[in-house]
């Protein structure tokens, strides 16, 4: 007896990445300029912590070699880029069930002015990326005194 899990969501997201394809190919190249983006065959679950002093992301990437990952910064704008590669099964396996999506990916996020774009530290250990954007110092307010002529 075959076990099947029915997930009505993971048909919509096919739907969804096929209506992008369509759309990309009708209006060309550079519609997919115009928005800044390029179309991703997966997207990593990702989760951002805000600290007193930094903010510190973190994407679950198994499988994708850290030399794959491409990390930038444009404009406040964190962009993480990168691809995973497909597995090769041997000639004499028959695939029964493939979920594991593999492909390109592209996420960005917005940060906010107090992030200090220099101080961008990135690492990747067990498929975990970790992005670590520290906080600028914080200007403090001053009282000026206005002199006499």
């Amino acid at each position: 007896m075959n076990i099947n899990r029915f997930e009505p969501f993971s048909l919509l997201n096919v739907l969804q990445r096929e209506a992008d394809e369509l759309a990309a190919r009708r209006l060309g190249p550079a519609s997919s300029t115009l928005t800044g983006e390029s179309l991703s065959d997966w997207m990593p679950p990702v989760d951002i912590v805000e600290e007193t002093d930094r903010f510190v992301l973190r994407a679950d990437l198994p499988g994708v070699k850290p030399d794959d990952i491409e990390i930038s910064m444009d404009k406040g704008v964190l962009s993480v880029a990168g691809k995973r590669a497909r597995e090769v099964c041997e000639e004499t396996a028959s695939v029964k069930l493939v979920e594991r999506t593999s492909g390109t990916f592209h996420r960005r996020f917005a940060l906010p002015e107090t992030a200090d774009a220099e101080g961008i530290s990135a690492r990747c250990t067990d498929g975990i990326l970790e992005v670590i954007v520290p906080k600028q110092a914080a200007v403090k307010a001053r009282r000026i005194t206005v002199q006499a002529a």
